[in-house]
């Protein structure tokens, strides 16, 4: 299967953080993090419940280079979100990985 990128509109989505960042884990045994083949620094992954326009709410996992500054209950707007059709052993899925991770601004930050 090839790999393309599949790039994400989040205009019209809400990004709650569910859980605190962790280093995403490549091999289980031996404990080897997953690193960024450009630059060398740890993968981390991000919990969010993804809410779209309609109502309907997803868990998601997003994987983006470095630690972010991200907290249970901190909404925010990632940046460059591209998902990654995976295969494996019949089973498949998507991967998300973002180049980082910005503070949304609420519609009370602006005064609205």
């Amino acid at each position: 299967m090839r790999n393309i990128p599949i790039p994400v509109d989040v205009s019209r989505l809400q990004f709650i953080c569910v859980k605190a960042p962790c280093p995403r884990i490549m091999n289980k045994e031996t404990g080897e993090l997953k690193t960024d083949k450009a630059t060398g620094q740890t993968v981390y992954e991000v919990l969010f419940s993804v809410e779209d326009a309609f109502g309907k709410i997803e868990l998601v996992k997003i994987g983006v280079v470095g630690e972010p500054s991200v907290f249970p209950g901190n909404e925010v707007k990632p940046v460059g979100l591209i998902g990654y059709v995976w295969e494996l052993s019949g089973r498949w899925g998507i991967a998300y990985r973002a180049s980082t991770l910005l503070a949304a601004v609420t519609a009370e930050a602006r005064g609205v």
